[in-house]
């Protein structure tokens, strides 16, 4: 019995055995099968578009474009391109939806979970996530190592001075396309440049007029005058006057181009182009040099500026009236709108308007970031328009407006069109156009000096500079009425005025009545002080040579300007 009970025993367990060992090989077959259908899997992912080995197919789905760099007249770079990685997504090759957006969620606080979750739900073979990633989000995304998300190479564009020259550089799209300033610009003379371009492929850097230690100095020099006097923005352009190169152009409030929604915001548009204003007294340099080049008046001649002029319901007066005869520089250095009417009804309403027209006040000006805003004109150009516009009021322009028509007035009579872009003046000379007698031009530079030794432009003046130029206050319009508390402040500025280089133009919108200017709030204690200082600044940076003593010199000898 015990041998037959063994032998059973024996059977069963040989057959629990085999039992267990087919168990055994069907589970390796099952598992076997299982990581080949997960190799097949990896395979197919890392040899399909949208794969990590495939760049060449990714890459096919950017729209990111390669730009070159913009450099400033000394050739550093203000603008250039760099690689970032760009996320996306195949959402047809996502494991799981909810773990993909949850982890995507926590680490670019871009992403709108339930959004994007409804999204990839929708399938498809490509889906941007965000592009622009920083290296680190790109590691910790990396790290996660989620089926159906992956990176491609794009360029980004970057600007290493951020707020300072944006105005000037303007910005590009998501793309890297140029949407504003010399970027559209690019792209309007010669086209964006694919990232599929042939490797090592590089456009030689745009450069720009611009100096951006000149444009640094200005941009602060503004912000602390906004700052200062209370103005609610403020504008300041440097241009050579012989070539017409904008060596810095600066709006406030500005934008920084890295962040480009900033652009939208209303308040941070580009008045120097974009913004007309009527500029108040600063109109007077051309009221006089027009009289003057057409033989008016002379400067020994002058006005009765004793009483004020009734003109339709108009009165015409002076802020600082002297009651008296005024000779023409005492109208332009006491800023006499009483002697700049009458001046400008003895040109005539017709050669008035001719001459402010050849200046260019008149037309939008064009330059390489297009045409600047429309000057307003009045549509009926009538006596009391000539008489108004004579003083800087009933016709609105631009600041670019006046910085390039006064050019005209100090550097020997050529007027010179605008220009972002370094270029000689030899090179300029080609466009030169001549619009003023060189005399008439001696005489403004002679009347410019006085103004600022002994008129409007006192504060203007600064050590080692011969400075000129001339105040505009201007009374804002408010709803339909010019106001007496809201105004417009310029000086314009000239140096060296014994042979002129650079004009420095400064505008301040609104600025306040403060204890440093007494409450006053004429341009001859805000805008005039703020151009001195600017000039203090970049007089140095432009390698122009300081006099030892210009306060003490009381003369303002004009001397003859050639080319």
């Amino acid at each position: 019995m015990g041998g037959i009970r063994d032998t059973l025993t024996f059977r069963r367990d040989s057959a629990h055995s085999r039992r267990t060992s087919a168990r055994a090989q069907l589970m390796s077959l099952v598992f076997a099968l299982a990581f080949s259908v997960i190799g097949l899997r990896l395979v197919d992912i890392g040899f399909t578009p949208g794969g990590t080995g495939h760049a060449g197919n990714r890459n096919a789905q950017s729209t990111a474009v390669s730009r070159p760099d913009i450099v400033d007249r000394k050739g550093r770079i203000l603008a250039t391109d760099i690689q970032t990685g760009s996320l996306f997504a195949d959402p047809s090759r996502i494991v799981d939806l909810d773990t993909t957006v949850e982890q995507l969620a926590a680490i670019l606080a871009s992403v709108n979970a339930p959004a994007l979750r409804k999204r990839l739900a929708g399938g498809g073979k490509f889906l941007w996530i965000a592009r622009g990633l920083t290296p680190r989000q790109q590691a910790r995304i990396y790290e996660l190592g989620l089926p159906g998300i992956d990176f491609v190479k794009e360029p980004h564009r970057v600007y290493p001075a951020g707020v300072t020259a944006s105005h000037i550089l303007g910005h590009v799209d998501i793309d890297n396309r140029g949407l504003a300033g010399i970027e559209r610009y690019i792209d309007k003379i010669s086209g964006p440049v694919s990232i599929d371009a042939k490797a090592g492929e590089k456009r030689p850097p745009v450069r720009v007029a611009m100096d951006m230690s000149v444009q640094h100095a200005v941009r602060e020099e503004l912000a602390g005058a906004m700052a200062r006097y209370r103005a609610k923005a403020a504008v300041g352009i440097v241009l050579d006057v012989h070539t017409g190169e904008i060596v810095a152009l600066s709006s406030l409030p500005d934008y920084d181009p890295n962040q480009r929604a900033q652009a939208l915001e209303k308040k941070r548009y580009n008045r120097a182009i974009s913004g007309v204003f009527e500029m108040g007294s600063v109109f007077k340099m051309f009221t006089v040099a027009g009289a003057l080049d057409m033989g008016v008046t002379a400067m020994d001649k002058g006005y009765d500026a004793s009483q004020p002029i009734k003109a339709a319901s108009f009165t015409i007066n002076d802020f600082h009236g002297k009651r008296r005869w005024l000779t023409t520089p005492e109208i332009f250095i006491y800023s006499s709108n009483i002697g700049a009417a009458k001046m400008a009804l003895d040109m005539g309403i017709e050669r008035h308007k001719a001459f402010l027209g050849k200046l260019g006040l008149l037309d939008r000006l064009e330059t390489e970031m297009g045409p600047t805003a429309a000057p307003i004109v009045p549509k009926k150009w009538r006596r009391l328009n000539t008489m108004t516009i004579a003083y800087g009021h009933g016709l609105s322009v631009t600041p670019l407006h006046v910085a390039s028509a006064a050019a005209a007035l100090v550097n020997g009579g050529y007027k010179v069109t605008p220009t972002y872009l370094a270029r000689s003046r030899e090179e300029a000379r080609v466009s030169f156009d001549r619009v003023l007698k060189l005399q008439t031009s001696d005489l403004m530079r002679y009347l410019f000096r006085l103004n600022v030794q002994q008129g409007s432009g006192k504060r203007a003046d600064t050590a080692g500079y011969r400075v000129g130029g001339k105040t505009g206050t201007a009374e804002k319009v408010v709803n339909g009425r010019y106001s007496r508390s809201k105004r417009l402040n310029t000086f314009l500025g000239v140096f060296p005025m014994d042979a002129p280089q650079y004009l420095v133009l400064v505008v301040l919108d609104e600025p306040e009545g403060v204890k440093q200017t007494g409450g006053r709030t004429t341009a001859g204690v805000n805008a005039a002080p703020t151009v001195g200082r600017i000039i203090e600044r970049i007089g140095p940076m432009l390698s122009v040579t300081p006099v030892i003593d210009t306060r003490g010199d009381k003369s303002a000898k004009p001397v003859p300007v050639s080319y």
